[in-house]
């Protein structure tokens, strides 16, 4: 698997020689003019990404692939770590998001966990209630009409798509979706509304349903009971 590393300074050879461990062929960028010739002339299973990069920051060169339509996971590591800036890196198109001090373990397996799932994103298409996502190209259309979405809508909605008509935690969509363990429920509700709204317009019905204290459902009707199993207890729940 192909891995870049932009990241300024000494950092990138370090992370490499970590990774060239892991039987990972990585290739680095010391500036983000530099990392995105690197990112377009390529094909990266993962980027793993300073946000502060020179040159072009590495923020300014993730919004360049996006807009190029460049799918590949990106993990942001950033020196700075309050709400805002998270969900900045989140919005300019980051998988995950990694704040200083972190450690090299911590770094692995938040690389691993990106690339299961980009292993895992591979395969035939999805189909449900007249949408079509290609998990290869990361495109969805809707009654043959393409449907822009953003880095992060995208992964929400394949998310849903593999799992029609079952309810999924916020939690449970936290770590599947943006590879963190600490993800801020508040920015999970704001891209699954956006994603929500946008599907409803295409799609001239609503298939993404509240269900009010637990999270979410993917499905075409609106309003029926749903068994939901937790701790070994069932219980009924509505959902709108």
């Amino acid at each position: 698997m192909k891995i870049l590393i932009a990241h300024g300074g000494s950092v990138a050879s370090t992370i490499k020689s970590k990774l060239n461990v892991e039987k990972l062929e990585v290739y680095t960028a010391t500036d983000g003019e530099a990392g995105l010739k690197l990112a377009k002339a390529n094909q990266f299973e993962l980027i793993v990404l300073d946000s502060q990069l020179p040159g072009k920051d590495g923020l300014s060169m993730l919004k360049d692939l996006r807009a190029k339509n460049n799918q590949t996971p990106v993990l942001v590591l950033s020196p700075k770590n309050s709400s805002d800036d998270i969900a900045n890196g989140f919005d300019s198109g980051a998988d995950a998001f990694l704040s200083v001090p972190w450690v090299f373990p911590e770094l692995l397996a938040r690389v691993r966990a990106l690339l299961r799932r980009s292993d895992w994103s591979r395969g035939a298409n999805l189909n449900f209630a007249g949408l079509r996502l290609d998990p290869v190209a990361h495109r969805v259309w809707c009654k043959n009409a393409e449907m822009p979405l953003s880095a992060k809508e995208y992964r929400f909605l394949e998310h849903f798509m593999r799992h029609p008509r079952q309810v999924l935690t916020k939690e449970a969509i936290a770590r599947k979706c943006a590879a963190e363990t600490s993800v801020f429920t508040n920015g999970i509700d704001v891209h699954i509304y956006r994603l929500k709204q946008k599907v409803q317009r295409y799609a001239d019905s609503k298939l993404i349903h509240n269900v009010r204290g637990v999270g979410y459902i993917f499905c075409e009707e609106e309003g029926a009971p749903v068994l939901l199993a937790q701790s070994g207890h069932a219980r009924w729940l509505r959902y709108s």
